[in-house]
């Protein structure tokens, strides 16, 4: 094994323009793009909120509903998600699909909301709420697999390692940036999968970086040498985004409510990824020196935020209302934590195996999420039921990070964010059906393609809900499915070609989310 340096810097994973790997631009969106949350009722109805009222999911939609309380409430949600996903390895040979699936337990909301009536005047006194609600879910698993004579990482590998020294260069050369050993192209220099050209150990031409080649090119001296090459890869999602509100709503003569809410956030997200190539042929028929090679990569992000939700909701006349919110960007503060580990696996002849782990890389950030601002109509059918429905509008080009790290700039990724989002309008309805103490609901919800036209990455989120209820006099329970599909893109690596061309693996995935959830709740 080589002797090495340890450089704790921060890695700024790599982008894509056709598809994103686990990086920056990728989370500003992921983090953003924030689900309708609520009670099983109020997800029964497709997320559809803003103007309807009388439910503790205002406090995170529209602040100004807890104004139409008549009593205080308490509510616990617990909820099953049922995840799947398909991938398809594109221009791939021989078996290139795969099937993965997972199932997770979760507490997607509990509520206190405390009602003060009040007659003083026009005013009728409000009510006061303590919510938590579970506003994204990152849970996930895919797998994707096939056989090309394409690119392979240890590519990735070279091009990332190019312009950087393995030795410390002395003044008036510091500006020449050392290789990072617990970065991938680091290890991948370790486990000997690419090589310095130049390498200097004496730093005796201390102005030149090193060139780096692979164990390919030792191969490949004409130039026309095809490789061909198995790939498989799996990819684990978990985590979550909460958000604790504390909201107040108030009644004006039963025409006017209004609202505030303060939202404190909690953010983790963890992303565990384990990628191979194996079976590596040549054109030449020359045999392969490297059996195989295994990159993991595991990356933790934690954090919080704070914001601020306003809103009103006017009755203008006795069957109808509409409603306003706004809801301030979300200030995060988030640390991140990425470590890896690759072996590579050498035909005995040539040398011995290696495996290569690399220190815990942590990194301090904050990201900004864009403002949203929701609108929303109501209609009710005298005591047989109620529609609502709800727009929002949201910029996520608007997301930005920034560091109190001297040193540390993310302007590239604020660009690459601005460049590839763009303004949206998402959609929900619902309606919900009264048959004596039942409740029968079903909704739709909309989430658009968030990235201009552009790039043809179309990725909306469509989800189809229905439930049932049953309302006593002090108690009530209520019970939903849900069913959300959506496509994405994924790949492992990417690298520029001899045409200054994007390319790598990409898997296209179709991910399904069937949610069951129950919200039990006492009035008093």
């Amino acid at each position: 094994m080589r002797s090495f340096q340890i450089s704790l810097s921060v890695i700024l994973m790599f982008f894509c323009s056709q598809v994103f790997s686990q990086g920056f631009v990728e989370n500003a969106l992921l983090f953003s793009r924030t689900k309708p949350g609520g009670s099983a009722r109020i997800q029964g109805m497709g997320g559809a909120q803003v103007a309807l009222g009388g439910d503790y999911s205002s406090a995170l939609a529209n602040p100004a509903g807890l104004g139409m309380y008549n009593r205080s409430e308490f509510t616990f949600s617990p909820g099953l998600n049922f995840y799947n996903s398909n991938s398809t390895l594109l221009n791939h040979t021989g078996t290139n699909t795969a099937d993965d699936s997972k199932t997770v337990f979760n507490i997607p909301g509990l509520s206190y909301v405390h009602h003060s009536p009040r007659e003083s005047g026009n005013f009728l006194g409000g009510s006061f709420a303590i919510t938590m609600t579970r506003t994204n879910d990152f849970q996930n698993a895919f797998q994707y697999q096939g056989r090309d004579n394409a690119t392979s990482i240890i590519d990735y590998f070279e091009q990332m390692a190019q312009g950087y020294s393995i030795n410390t260069v002395p003044s008036p050369y510091s500006d020449i940036p050392l290789l990072n050993f617990d970065a991938p192209e680091g290890l991948a220099y370790q486990t000997f999968l690419i090589t310095p050209y130049n390498e200097d150990p004496d730093n005796t031409s201390p102005s030149l970086p090193d060139d780096y080649i692979n164990y390919f090119s030792e191969l490949d001296t004409l130039g026309d040498e095809v490789r061909t090459v198995n790939r498989n890869g799996r990819v684990n999602l978990r985590g979550a985004q909460y958000q604790w509100s504390f909201a107040y709503g108030g009644n004006i003569s039963d025409k006017f409510f209004f609202g505030a809410a303060v939202g404190v956030t909690t953010l983790r997200y963890k992303y565990a990824s384990a990628y191979t190539e194996r079976n590596f042929t040549f054109s030449s028929g020359y045999p392969s020196p490297l059996d195989d090679l295994t990159l993991n990569e595991n990356i933790e992000i934690d954090g919080s935020g704070v914001n601020l939700t306003l809103g009103v909701i006017y009755r203008f006349v006795d069957f109808a209302q509409v409603g306003v919110s706004l809801v301030t960007p979300t200030y995060y503060t988030l640390t991140d934590t990425y470590s890896a580990r690759l072996r590579a696996n050498w035909d005995s002849s040539v040398r011995s195996d290696e495996d290569i782990s690399s220190e815990p890389i942590v990194s301090e950030y904050n990201l900004i999420t864009p403002m949203k601002l929701s609108t929303g109509l109501a209609f009710f059918v005298g005591k047989y039921g109620v529609v609502s429905g709800d727009v929002e509008f949201v910029n996520y080009g608007k997301a930005r990070y920034n560091s109190d790290t001297p040193g540390v700039s993310f302007k590239p990724d604020n660009n690459d964010v601005k460049y590839y989002y763009s303004n949206v309008i998402n959609y929900r309805i619902g309606a919900e059906a009264r048959i004596g103490i039942v409740r029968v609901r079903g909704g739709y919800n909309l989430q658009n393609n968030p990235y201009k036209n552009t790039f043809n990455l179309g990725s909306s989120v469509t989800t189809i809900s229905g439930g049932v209820g049953v309302r006593l006099d002090k108690f009530f329970i209520d019970g939903t499915f849900l069913n959300t599909r959506y496509n994405s893109s994924y790949s492992p690596y990417t690298v520029t070609d001899a045409d200054n061309n994007v390319v790598g693996p990409v898997a296209r995935l179709k991910n399904t989310m069937n949610s069951a959830m129950l919200t039990v709740g006492f009035t008093f």
